[in-house]
């Protein structure tokens, strides 16, 4: 067995999918989760700051080049998808994407690696990809909802986002059918947006998991799927960050 532990297929599969938990019922925390993805923010955003103070006004070369170009590719985005003026929207999109592609990218860590060693100090469930925890993507989508309703009311004003919401997109004659549809449409938003997010994280972790039942036999099948799940999980970051863009861009246009 990969893990070095007497489990069977069943166990070894659940105990790397179980979280590390505090509490119980609707108040249960998930430890492992808010450790790993708030340490990643702090590593990353912090050395973003850092590079900051420090960058130069020349040709950027290393960490700062890269940083340059996630930052322009970003902001690209915004601009083309965005028509509004807000100074908010690409510092969501930038912090977003950055925080999804490295919290996601816990998953090229090798499967036992954290639970065996954290297992050593008496750790016995501690789940390194925060992503795959459903709790983490529908805070993420949450969020982003609350933005696009507050960006709403800024931009239309109270009366007007109660227009669009009871005319569009019927008239003022189906009031009680627009308002249904929105709220459909409303609702559905954060639902999409965090359940992408997690479905394919997970396939991804399951598949990881699944090869490293083969144990010393896991290279072939293991290297291959690291390297295509690169492009998984910068994908996934991408397109948690567009449609944030995109329900922001919604948000600030009249459908009047």
């Amino acid at each position: 067995m990969a893990s070095g532990e007497a489990l069977t297929t069943s166990e070894y599969i659940s105990h790397h999918l179980t979280n590390l938990k505090v509490g119980q019922g609707f108040w249960t925390v998930h430890v492992d989760t808010l450790l790993v993805s708030g340490i990643l923010g702090l590593i990353v955003f912090g050395g973003m700051a850092m590079l900051a103070r420090r960058a130069s006004s020349g040709v950027p070369t290393g960490w700062q080049n890269l940083v340059e170009l996630v930052l322009t590719f970003v902001d690209q985005q915004v601009k083309d998808t965005y028509h509004g003026k807000s100074p908010l929207v690409t510092p969501l999109a930038i912090t977003i994407f950055i925080w999804v592609f490295v919290m996601n990218a816990m998953d090229l860590l090798p499967v036992d690696f954290l639970p065996l060693t954290l297992g050593a100090l008496g750790v016995h469930h501690f789940k390194a990809v925060p992503t795959t925890d459903p709790n983490l993507t529908f805070g993420l989508s949450l969020t982003v909802f609350v933005i696009m309703i507050a960006m709403n009311f800024k931009v239309k004003g109270v009366g007007g986002f109660l227009h669009e919401v009871f005319t569009v997109p019927f008239g003022a004659k189906l009031a009680p059918v627009n308002f249904l549809f929105r709220v459909i449409e409303d609702i559905a938003k954060p639902i999409s947006l965090s359940l992408r997010l997690f479905g394919n994280m997970y396939a991804g972790e399951m598949v990881f998991i699944l090869i490293a039942l083969l144990g010393i036999y896991q290279l072939p099948l293991a290297l291959p799927w690291a390297l295509f799940h690169i492009l998984i999980i910068t994908l996934q970051a991408f397109v948690f960050m567009m449609l944030t863009i995109v329900y922001m861009s919604m948000a600030a246009e009249s459908h009047g």
